[in-house]
């Protein structure tokens, strides 16, 4: 039998570039994406499609003036389905809101969740999932992959720009004693169905715009360095970046552009699938112990941090970062001068929203940050990270943004 043999170019190729192979990676899409504006009418018929009869919609008092709950209770009402509301969600729920909300879902016996709002009202309907379909307490899935028992259908419809939790086989869950954040991952708990109704992001307040916003684009600079980062990961966070970039400015100055609405909850989408893929980085892992002692606002804590993260990484990622400044136009030349340009262009969303630029302008007290830095140091995302951390450079970090 004749064989043929390899081209010549293939067998010619430098052995320094058959040496250095694209990273490795596991891609699995967690679920089905409804994109565009109006699509909140079609919930019932999805909601029929995955089966469900009875209903949680999970969701926050804030938006009942909005009115997204009571239209989400009219598209499954149309659909045939008995729906109940749960509104017990607050701003990073705990433990707490998460058990009770299950106590109503037992209640009622339902077979499909609906999480309508933010990240706080996704992760806490995540939370009901995981314990109503496999029991315990929230820390027996602190982690990754740790329940045994099937979940119900779910349904992620996002009221914000920001978190990307839609995306994310992960909720964020703080212990209702000591307020610490607890990454509960399982791809069981993913929403079947993420449905984007650009629409329902119209009616945020300014300050949720602002903050909702640099979260995303945090997520975008984050994910893109991260060790875990691989193509995939990298082409969701740089069309995340573009999409978010370009547009989070038109929002503030007109917040009725749907467009520009469109752009930044697809790319709030598009930078939670790159975390999903590629996770996170020292940014986050400093942030959380800020909003447990301090209650402070997520998105504000990244925005004051996320410029120091930078500057730090910038030995071991300012080739990255030169991409993402290069995309939008930021970059004057030198790529080595790429971590300084996008860690001003940070700062400058801050001051140009009028927000704080400094931990201490929040209240923080310098002493406190030793324990922060201890915290922060077992924060799972800081592992990501592109040059390494402990607790001696994650003080060091919080000294700076100080």
């Amino acid at each position: 039998m004749k064989t043929s043999s390899l081209p010549s170019s293939l067998g010619s190729a430098p052995a320094a570039r058959l040496a250095a192979p694209l990273p490795s990676f596991d891609y699995h899409p967690l679920s089905r994406v409804v994109f565009g504006a109006g699509t909140l009418a079609r919930l019932g018929e999805l909601a029929r499609e995955l089966g469900g009869t009875r209903v949680l919609l999970v969701t926050d008092p804030g938006l009942e003036d909005a009115g997204h709950p009571q239209r989400a209770l009219v598209a499954l009402h149309r659909a045939g389905l008995e729906a109940w509301v749960f509104d017990g969600v607050e701003e990073n729920p705990t433990t707490r809101h998460v058990a009770a909300g299950l106590e109503m879902a037992r209640d009622r016996k339902i077979d499909l969740l609906v999480a309508v709002g933010g990240g706080s009202s996704m992760d806490c309907a995540k939370g009901i999932n995981f314990l109503y379909s496999n029991g315990g307490s929230m820390d027996d899935y602190k982690g990754f992959g740790k329940a045994t028992k099937p979940m119900l259908p779910s349904i992620g419809v996002p009221t914000t720009s920001g978190t990307g939790s839609e995306a994310q086989s992960y909720a964020l869950i703080a212990d209702a004693r000591t307020h610490m954040k607890m990454a509960c991952g399982d791809r069981k708990v993913a929403f079947r169905v993420s449905l984007l109704d650009p629409e329902l992001t119209i009616s945020q307040p300014a300050g949720v715009t602002v903050i909702t916003g640099i979260d995303a684009l945090a997520h975008t600079v984050e994910s893109y360095v991260t060790t875990k980062r691989n193509p995939l990961s990298q082409m969701f966070a740089r069309e995340a970046w573009r999409l978010l970039q370009a547009n989070f400015e038109k929002v503030l100055r007109r917040p009725d552009h749907l467009e520009a609405r469109s752009a930044m909850q697809l790319g709030a989408y598009l930078a939670g699938s790159a975390i999903e893929t590629s996770m996170l980085g020292a940014a986050h892992a400093l942030a959380n112990p800020l909003t447990a002692h301090y209650g402070l606002t997520h998105g504000l804590a990244i925005g004051i941090l996320m410029p120091h993260v930078v500057r730090f990484n910038a030995a071991a990622a300012g080739f990255l970062y030169g991409d993402l400044v290069h995309d939008v136009g930021l970059l004057n030349g030198d790529q080595h001068a790429a971590g300084e340009v996008l860690a001003r262009y940070l700062s400058s969303l801050l001051r140009a929203a009028e927000l704080p630029m400094t931990l201490s302008a929040c209240g923080v007290s310098r002493s406190i940050l030793p324990l922060l830095a201890e915290e922060a140091s077992q924060q799972w995302t800081g592992r990501f990270n592109p040059r390494p951390v402990g607790e001696v450079e994650l003080l060091a970090l919080y000294e700076t943004a100080w």
